[in-house]
């Protein structure tokens, strides 16, 4: 019996070391890495800039809303390109949601941006990190900092309205609410006011400043007055004008974001929030002081939120058109 015995233990130690190897190997699949790509498509960096870079020289403001596709991406099911679907007879995707309908926009660039990189090496690079690697190249682009985008997320088969309306912060949120959302997707507070700073480039729409800038009091007055003759008080009137989230530099990436919101010129309520006698004040007075520090805690709060529950493995699919499932 002893030797069966033994046979038996050996065999199940065999099998348990079967299965912690197995158990490594999805760990290892599931994370993502910066060198994912780096024998499947290492063009696939130099095809994103290329068209990056062209796409804002035709118009600057592209930086900052390949930047936000970003954020509304990730904060709906993860970073899985969800937000890129298109809506059709059968499928309802996340474009038309609150958030999102006549506001994200530069998903022509997106398509070109594939297009190129399909070129490169066909279906290999999925949608959702030809997103990331632009945003972070848009920023770059812009004047701001440079990082190793980590990759291997895959394309989503869904995508959630429900999501896109419910998770993404509104531009109404106060401080508190802010923290919350963020929170819900593994965000901290630091983070939230790291990638708010994000609004240091693009533009906002009447629609979503004009409580702010006619109603709040905590906004300078000629600053106000002067958002105000861009943006009529009735509803449904200039909804679409734009203004610049910072109005010193709006296609330069740097601290002015918060340079303004200690003079009470935050054009969102959202953005003036996070400066308001709260918690976060010392943070925004601790970017002012070291665009360094603002720099580091941002691509550090850039690299959580593409990490937030990526598709890995055999889970979703490459996307062969970023519109539509395969």
């Amino acid at each position: 019996m002893a030797p069966a015995s033994a046979a038996a233990k050996c065999s199940s130690g065999i099998a348990l070391l079967l299965l912690l190897a197995l158990m490594a190997a999805g760990t290892s699949w599931a994370q993502l890495s910066t060198s994912f790509y780096s024998s499947s498509c290492p063009g696939v960096y130099d095809a994103v800039k290329s068209v990056m870079k062209s796409a804002i020289a035709t118009e600057q403001r592209m930086g900052a809303s390949t930047v936000r596709l970003f954020f509304h991406d990730c904060f709906v099911q993860g970073c899985d390109a969800s937000l890129l679907l298109d809506d059709t007879a059968s499928f309802q995707g996340e474009k038309m949601a609150t958030p999102n309908n006549g506001s994200v926009r530069g998903f022509e660039v997106i398509d070109t941006i594939k297009t190129a990189v399909e070129k490169v090496c066909p279906g290999v690079v999925s949608c959702a990190d030809i997103l990331a690697i632009a945003a972070r190249d848009s920023v770059v682009i812009l004047g701001g900092p440079n990082w190793d985008v980590k990759v291997g997320r895959r394309d989503s088969t869904t995508a959630s309205f429900s999501g896109a309306n419910n998770n993404i912060p509104p531009p109404t949120s106060g401080l508190a609410n802010l923290t919350s959302l963020f929170a819900a997707q593994g965000l901290s507070q630091k983070d939230m006011v790291a990638l708010s700073g994000a609004h240091t480039i693009g533009q906002a729409r009447c629609t979503n400043f004009r409580a702010h800038v006619y109603n709040d009091t905590n906004i300078d007055g000629t600053f106000a007055r002067t958002r105000q003759s861009g943006c009529p008080r009735s509803s449904g009137s200039g909804d679409n004008n734009l203004a610049p989230l910072d109005l010193q530099t709006p296609t330069v990436f740097e601290n002015n974001y918060y340079k303004n919101l200690v003079c009470n010129k935050g054009l969102l309520h959202s953005d003036q929030e996070i400066f308001n006698g709260g918690a976060t004040d010392a943070q925004v007075q601790s970017y002012i002081n070291s665009q360094s520090t603002f720099f580091s805690d941002f691509v550090t709060g850039m690299i959580k939120m593409g990490d937030i529950t990526p598709l890995t493995g055999s889970n979703g699919q490459i996307r062969k058109n970023c519109r539509r499932i395969n």
